[in-house]
């Protein structure tokens, strides 16, 4: 990577580095080739070393705890059993579905984050498949010592399957019964995935403090799999991966509203690089208005009813705001040089993290809806991709700490509290590490990483454990976690 203090920094949109530039910065377009630079000054060839000692300090337990709190992850893990549900029906479906139903709760309650998964090798032998089949001391004692069995039935009858499933505390014996749920749908593998989920959602609010779970969540991203880049769709554990768009083109940056309903996204047109908006419920491009100029990174306001935009119309990238419908553009920054990748506080709706140039480097700074109050974030290296946390107190970003030639640094994704200005390095040098995005609970964050070899998803928890891949097929990248 060239640029670092004296000249620009370049990236080819087709090329391997073409996110950096997506991040950092609009430039201007060449004969047969698109560039995306950041305009840096003889000055910024230093490092900035201005960070508070909470900043420049490593990573203390302290801070790691902080982390934990803040994100619903400090609390005290229950110790939950899932034995296997059993089947209720002599139907030859039942060994399929009971397999993926299975499987699918397991992995639900177990990247949740908040549990103690006993190992299935401590259960007795004989497991539940009705309230009158448990056994309350062959569980809450050792070798498993559960506080919580979750159990129940499946079974087929005709072209539908129902499922009957209960939450036990099994320490309380007088009365245990936490949750008992039936469902009932299609005899499909895809519609016991669908009841898996949703069961352990159920669970994962009642156990996990009234937050709802994730499992029937949804990750939007880039792929190149069908040999263009466009916008691609999968559960939010990497299954039912499929393609949204099919504009044989390249599109970037996509953006679910709050809602679920349309798609916000940026892509090469005729008319150069424009947002797009895509109706989820038509399963089509609707209307959206051009804007003139280089047009990237849309981000919706937290109640859906605003959109901002980096945009280069005027000259210098910069951020803009406009309703929904793409209607009252409003410019909101003003600095020299570039001013790329917003991202609204959806808890106040009134903030706006972005990336910026205007000092050299990319650094992150933090302003008022209305552009005012600007603050900066980050204040050495080279900070891009912010991302802000449900409750509204932790950007995710990506950071180079030590950045330009001979600098040991990598690219890794820290978690800031906003206030205190507190970091926690939560990747350590796994390949590129870039664009996090946050799970509607705030528990958790997919990102890109090529640690693989390739630029693949992949998610982990918000304090950084528990690391999972979740895409193999092409180059996958810029992860965008639906709201709900």
């Amino acid at each position: 990577m060239e640029g670092m203090g004296k000249g620009n920094l370049h990236s080819d949109v087709g090329h391997h580095t073409m996110s950096r530039a997506l991040k950092a910065g609009i430039g201007k377009r060449t004969t047969g080739t698109h560039y995306f630079q950041i305009k840096s000054r003889a000055k910024a060839a230093l490092f900035f070393l201005l960070l508070t000692a909470a900043l420049t300090a490593a990573p203390c337990l302290g801070q790691q705890d902080w982390i934990k709190t803040g994100t619903g992850l400090g609390m005290e893990k229950v110790r939950l059993a899932v034995p296997d549900f059993k089947p209720s029906t002599a139907d030859a479906k039942n060994a399929d579905l009971l397999k993926v139903f299975n499987d699918t709760l397991w992995n639900d309650l177990d990247n949740a984050g908040i549990f103690d998964m006993v190992s299935k090798s401590f259960y007795p032998l004989a497991v539940p498949g009705n309230p009158p089949e448990v056994t309350f001391d062959a569980w809450n004692a050792p070798p498993p010592n559960a506080a919580m069995l979750a159990f129940g039935n499946l079974g087929v009858t005709g072209n539908s399957v129902t499922v009957q499933g209960w939450l036990y505390d099994v320490k309380n014996i007088a009365s245990p019964q936490v949750l008992g749920k039936q469902y009932q749908d299609a005899a499909t593998a895809d519609a016991a995935r669908t009841i898996a989920h949703k069961f352990a959602d159920e669970i994962i609010f009642r156990l996990g403090g009234g937050i709802p779970g994730i499992a029937e969540s949804q990750i939007y991203f880039v792929s190149s799999r069908s040999g263009h880049k466009e916008i691609w769709l999968m559960d939010y554990d990497g299954a039912n991966q499929h393609q949204v768009t099919h504009l044989n083109s390249i599109s970037l940056s996509p953006r679910i509203s709050p809602d679920g309903s349309r798609l916000a996204f940026s892509s090469i047109t005729k008319s150069g690089w424009e947002i797009l908006m895509y109706s989820m419920d038509l399963n089509r491009l609707i209307t959206f208005p051009k804007f003139g100029g280089t047009n990237l990174s849309p981000a919706w306001s937290g109640d859906g009813t605003k959109l901002a935009f980096s945009s280069s119309r005027t000259g210098d990238s910069e951020i803009y705001v406009v309703d929904q419908s793409g209607a009252n553009l409003k410019r909101i920054t003003s600095a020299k040089g570039p001013d790329v990748s917003p991202v609204w506080n959806r808890k106040t709706n009134a903030q706006i993290a972005w990336v910026s140039g205007r000092t050299g480097l990319p650094q992150i700074y933090t302003m008022e809806a209305d552009g005012t109050n600007v603050q900066r974030v980050t204040d050495q290296g080279y900070a891009v991709s912010p991302a802000w946390s449900p409750n509204g107190q932790f950007l995710a970003f990506a950071w180079t700490r030590h950045y330009g030639p001979g600098a040991p640094g990598a690219e890794d994704l820290y978690i800031m509290d906003v206030a205190s200005k507190q970091w926690v390095q939560l990747t350590h040098d796994g390949g590129r590490n870039d664009f996090p995005s946050w799970s509607p609970d705030g528990r958790h964050i997919v990102f890109q990483s090529s640690r693989s070899g390739s630029e693949q998803i992949w998610s982990m928890l918000a304090d950084g454990s528990n690391v999972k891949q979740l895409t193999s097929a092409g180059r996958n990248t810029q992860p965008n976690w639906s709201w709900k």
